[in-house]
Order: structure tokens, then sequence, then C-alpha cells
């Protein structure tokens, strides 16, 4: 198999993954530092939750991804590594506890994101933006992106989201719309998805979104999925390869080379994303404080508000 050769996957999962898919074991010290910081802080990471590739790579440069609203999601997608069932009661203290983990970390820029809480009336939209409030209040020079769930659409919750006052928001597509019964989600999600996007951009918020790719679809569906983002006013675009959390998850249909991610960063600047990271090892988070660093002054000129 050549270099940056894309594989195929035909009946299922691939016995063994490409070279490029490959990561280092933790050893930095900063890793271990991190992690004695979210233990004693009683704080959950996507990064464990969800498995991510990129923990050793992260934590050893004293960077991470909060969890909050617990680490039980109340939504059962086929991709996600999270565990589902029902939740426990939030923690009053948890936006506090995460102000308090970000300064201890040195973190300039924070990230955070929550499962997916159906049983509340806001969707923890509250939580969210109280966490927000809590990290700006402590340290105000620290950034803060947020990724959040849909809400089921109530606008009412985005709005408090927005408010709170995010420096980006953030709310993953995850697949093109094809593929959303095969990650157990309702095809009219996708619409509802595309349009929590585009109600945060009306709000004014800078917006960013995710895609991962291997699910099945072609490349055609990826681009017309890239023009549906921008349509919504999607500013900001991660691009990762989809890797199968379990034999219980939905399997990978083909593997991505290198070289085809920076095709579809360069479809992707060219249809006007003013930020992409594409990669097979891209995730929603990855490198996040240097793309939006990246967009320098020009960081709010594409906001609105109405």
């Amino acid at each position: 198999m050549e270099k940056n050769q894309s594989v195929s996957v035909d009946g299922g999962e691939a016995g063994s993954k490409p070279a490029w898919l490959k990561v280092k074991l933790p050893s930095e010290r900063n890793f271990f530092q991190v992690a004695e910081i979210l233990k004693a802080n009683r704080l959950h990471t996507i990064c464990q939750s969800a498995r991510c590739p990129n923990i050793s790579e992260c934590w050893s440069a004293r960077t991470a991804t909060f969890l909050i609203l617990g680490d039980v999601c109340t939504r059962d997608c086929s991709f996600c590594a999270v565990r589902k069932g029902g939740p426990k009661p939030s923690s009053a203290e948890e936006p506090g506890s995460v102000a308090k983990a970000v300064a201890a970390m040195g973190l300039d820029y924070a990230v955070i994101t929550s499962v997916t809480r159906d049983d509340l009336a806001d969707g923890g939209a509250g939580h969210i933006a109280a966490t927000i409030r809590a990290i700006k209040t402590a340290s105000p020079q620290i950034k803060v992106e947020v990724l959040v769930p849909d809400f089921k659409g109530n606008e009412r919750a985005l709005a408090a989201v927005v408010e709170a006052g995010p420096d980006v928001l953030n709310h993953n597509l995850e697949t093109t719309e094809s593929c959303y019964p095969l990650i157990n989600r309702p095809p009219e999600n996708y619409q509802r998805s595309l349009g929590v996007l585009k109600r945060a951009r009306q709000m004014g918020a800078l917006t960013k979104s995710g895609l991962m790719i291997g699910l099945g679809e072609d490349e055609t569906e990826i681009v017309e999925t890239l023009f549906d983002l921008r349509t919504a006013g999607c500013d900001l675009l991660t691009i990762g390869q989809y890797l199968r959390p379990s034999p219980s998850h939905a399997p990978v249909r083909k593997y991505y080379a290198p070289a085809d991610f920076e095709e579809f960063r360069k479809k992707a600047k060219k249809l006007g994303f003013k930020g992409v990271e594409a990669g097979p090892l891209v995730r929603s988070s990855y490198q996040a404080h240097r793309m939006f660093n990246s967009l320098g002054k020009g960081a709010n000129e594409s906001r609105c508000v109405t």
C-alpha cells in the first residue's frame, strides 16, 4: 500500500489501520500533571470519554477538552464512545471547578463540550453558559470555545449560550446527510444542526463545525456537505477520519489518506471557510487555539447580530 493511498473496506472494519493512524503512548511529564489536575477537580474530558487518539499529544502540551454535565449521554449515536443512558443531576460546583482547572493548567484557550442532555428542559444550556462565565470571570484573558449539542432546536437555549460570550461556538454536523441513519440519527437532524449553526451565526457567534469521514459517504457528498455548512454561515471547520471505538459501533468503510484530507482542506478554503484543520487524526478541538489565533484581528469581521 502506498503511503498516500486511501483504503476502502468491504463488509466491515479493516483488519489493521494504515500507518498514518498510529499514535505514541504518553510519556511526557505534562501528560501526568494534567491527569492529576483533572482528578483533583473531579472533572471529565471528552479526550477520555470519546477515546480520542490525540490524548497523548494534547495532554502533553497541557491542553484538554473538558466534558461537562456528566459523562453519560441521553442519545445513542452509534459512532461515539461516550457512555449512554440516564445521567446523574448536574453539579452546581462544576463551572467553578472547570475555571479552577483551566487556571491551574495555564491555558490561554479553553475548550468545553458537554454530553447531550435531553432530560433537561434547556438541554443544559444554562450550565454551559455558567461555565463560560466562570472561566471569563476568573481569567478574563482566556478565550473560550464551546462545542454544544443541538438543544433539540431550542433557540432560547442556544441564545443563552451565545449571550454568555464564547469566543467560538462549535456544533458538529458529524457526517453527510446520507450517513445519518448509519450513526443512529434521524435524517431530519441534519437540517436541525445546520439550523443551529445558522442561527448562532445570526446571533453574533463565530461558528465552527466538524465532520468525520469514512462511514460510507462518497467524495461528492463530502463536498456537498461543505457547501451546506458554508451556506449556513459556518466559519471554521475540522475534518477527520472516523475510527470505530468498538465492534458494537458503526464500521469504518474507508480510510482516507493524508493527501485526500489536504484536497478536502483546499476545497473548504475555496468555499470560504476562514479556518480549516483536516487530517486523519483531526478532531473537533484539535489545535483549536491555533485555528482561532490564525484568524488574527479578522476573528470578528464576519459576525452579524440580529
